[in-house]
């Protein structure tokens, strides 16, 4: 019984996933969620609670994945700057779900509060060891770090404006393109954090 209790709500994240990284949270509705999932409707509610529960809990096994599929390096942040892009690359709704997050319900949640207190926390000690350039705040270099990571999932035709990554050739996504894309995502993180005279 746990067993098939674990499958459902996994097939109800699942669906939930899509359903607000298509429509959002005022656009979702459980009744999609729930044929998705092929569940009862009822367990939804038996096991989230409302529709901004359920959000709550497909955002929070959202973060614990890409935290566990992209450690934090802060003596590689170019590193990590291109293994998000590649997380995203291979997520492509995971970027149309922070986006309905971010206008939605604006503000962090204590855990990533707490988790982005800890990164910044950490660039800034590498400031101070010289290993990071110290001519920025700690919080906007950790900003433009995320912010670069995600900086092509936002374009004409990229997966957060409904487009898939990859495709034919000539496409935005292309693959060669989106080689190209993660390229320059890495080259400007690393001109970025670099000490002076390691950097261009």
């Amino acid at each position: 019984m746990a067993r098939d209790s674990s499958a459902t709500k996994a097939r109800l994240l699942d669906a939930a996933f899509s359903e607000f990284a298509t429509h959002g949270i005022a656009g979702a509705r459980i009744d999609r969620i729930a044929e998705t999932a092929q569940a009862n409707k009822r367990l939804i509610y038996v096991y989230y609670g409302n529709k901004e529960q359920l959000f709550d809990a497909v955002l929070q096994r959202a973060l614990e994945t890409g935290s566990e599929s992209v450690p934090f390096d802060v003596d590689d942040l170019p590193g990590y700057a291109g293994a998000i892009f590649d997380h995203l690359v291979e997520r492509p709704q995971l970027m149309r779900l922070v986006l309905w997050k971010q206008l939605e319900r604006p503000g962090s949640t204590d855990t990533e509060a707490a988790s982005y207190q800890g990164k910044i926390a950490a660039v800034r000690q590498a400031q101070e060891a010289g290993r990071i350039d110290a001519g920025m705040d700690a919080a906007d270099v950790l900003t433009l770090v995320v912010a670069l990571s995600q900086a092509w999932f936002g374009a004409m035709g990229g997966p957060a404006a409904g487009g898939t990554a990859g495709g034919e050739a000539g496409s935005d996504w292309a693959p060669a393109r989106l080689a190209r894309h993660r390229e320059a995502v890495v080259e400007a993180v690393r001109r970025i954090t670099a000490p002076h005279g390691d950097g261009s």
